[in-house]
């Protein structure tokens, strides 16, 4: 069924130079690079109250460092963590096997510094709005439409920078998406919570005192004599809570110290067949979640040593997605491409991620590991047909695997600034974003700090 709504005029509400369309980690990003010289109207899209996204629900930043141990992701995503490391509010970059590093952040104080980048940078920033159409002249993006509680309005851009993280935009302008593997599955989301209260000396030591007993997937005791640390493992004690009836929805626990001494994130929570695309899924998606939790903090009191005590502080305000739409663009990035540790001549991002896939059924993963790190291609970022418009982040143009890789938000971030350098660079030459001269852009890139191998 279907009804016919009139067509009608709608306000105009700004004209910009550039429009960023979502606020998370690459769409900060992609806004500061765009304004930071001053020279651009830039304005920032985002649906909730915050900036900062994924930054903000307890997860650990992963591989600023590569798989050499060396520092990769640099230029402004390091600047932002020496920002928060100023109040305190991120750990340093601590080495790891399986994820190549971890950095901890308060995602309180992300909020306040993506607030103050964006004023320090002029982005006018407009929050509680959707991006609900796109305005197009022939294959030429010019604006989107946003709905509010003001009604629909447009914004017109000279270029839009999809960093929804869904490819709204780009789906709305036409840009071929692809979903999943070859059977549509996607990677299931994570609702992050923190737990307080935990001893963490008493995991730390059972973990290194008894390997047999909490069980580690492959990585060395000496990551856990350190303040902070991730777990992954503890399978033994997930088949012992299963065979006591707990319905546990993971193979592994996932947990990772907080900046308190007491802190632990857990990363547990998995409902499978979630499509954030669409609203009844997702809605199950965050029904769901909340009920896995109640079963998985009964687990961990019972089951793991240092939470015999502990209290549930905070549940993340949304589930976090790992995988939905991605964009067919003029050149779709692969796992060989990852696992070959391809260079590209239009590099703009130097990454270390390995192929990450939590499995679409089942509740477990696997991970392909890599030598040395990676380039991601400027050509990821263009939508293959549709002008006027870049997508950043886990939404760029690259295949269900390697996507696996790249969705990391050290990635996504990198994503973010070279997306906005490149969109300023274009609109200073006065051709399109798929036109643009990239060794201007890389060369931008570096003298920001930005590391290109």
């Amino acid at each position: 069924m279907t009804i016919h709504e009139s067509a009608r005029d709608i306000n105009v509400r700004a004209s910009v130079d550039v429009l960023v369309v979502g606020g998370g980690p690459s769409g900060f990003m992609a806004a500061y690079a765009a304004a930071r010289k001053g020279n651009h109207k830039v304005m920032l899209l985002e649906s909730r109250g915050y900036l900062g996204g994924n930054l903000t629900i307890g997860l650990p930043i992963l591989a600023f460092l590569g798989p050499k141990g060396n520092q990769i992701i640099k230029g402004e995503p390091q600047k932002f963590i020496d920002r928060l490391k100023a109040r305190g509010a991120a750990t340093d970059h601590y080495p790891c096997k399986l994820h190549k590093s971890f950095t901890m952040v308060d995602g309180e104080e992300v909020k306040n510094v993506c607030a103050e980048m964006m004023e320090e940078a002029g982005v006018e920033v407009l929050m509680y709005v959707f991006c609900c159409g796109v305005l197009k002249d022939g294959d030429k993006v010019q604006g989107v439409i946003i709905e509010s509680k003001c009604g629909r309005e447009a914004i017109l851009a000279k270029t839009v920078i999809d960093c929804t993280g869904d490819g709204d935009v780009a789906f709305r302008a036409g840009v071929e998406c692809h979903k999943g593997d070859a059977e549509g599955g996607m990677q299931p989301p994570t609702l992050m919570y923190q737990m307080r209260g935990v001893d963490v000396q008493a995991l730390r030591d059972a973990i290194v005192q008894h390997p047999d007993v909490y069980d580690m997937d492959n990585m060395p005791h000496s990551q856990f004599t350190r303040r902070h640390f991730i777990t992954v493992g503890l399978r033994n004690q997930i088949l012992k809570a299963r065979e006591a009836g707990l319905d546990i929805p993971v193979s592994r626990t996932i947990l990772i110290t907080g900046l308190q001494p007491d802190e632990i994130w857990v990363n547990m929570v998995r409902v499978s067949g979630t499509d954030s695309t669409d609203p009844a899924s997702y809605t199950r998606c965050e029904i769901t979640a909340h009920k896995q939790i109640k079963v998985l903090n009964e687990y961990l009191r019972r089951f793991v040593p240092g939470f015999e005590n502990a209290h549930m502080e905070i549940v993340s305000p949304f589930t976090g997605i790992r995988e939905s739409r991605v964009i067919v663009g003029k050149y779709v990035l692969t796992a060989d491409d990852i696992v070959s540790m391809r260079k590209f001549d239009d590099a703009v991002v130097v990454a270390g991620y390995p192929v990450d896939i939590h499995h679409s059924k089942g509740g477990d993963c696997t991970m392909i590991f890599t030598e040395d790190a990676y380039d991601i291609p400027y050509r990821v970022l263009v939508p293959e047909k549709i002008e006027g418009l870049l997508v950043a982040g886990r939404c760029s143009s690259m295949t269900h695997e390697a996507m696996a890789g790249t969705r990391v938000m050290s990635t996504c971030m990198a994503l973010g600034e070279a997306a906005g350098s490149a969109a300023r660079i274009a609109l200073e030459d006065g051709v399109l974003p798929s036109q643009v001269d990239v060794q201007k852009v890389r060369t931008d890139l570096l003298e920001n700090g930005v590391y290109l191998g």
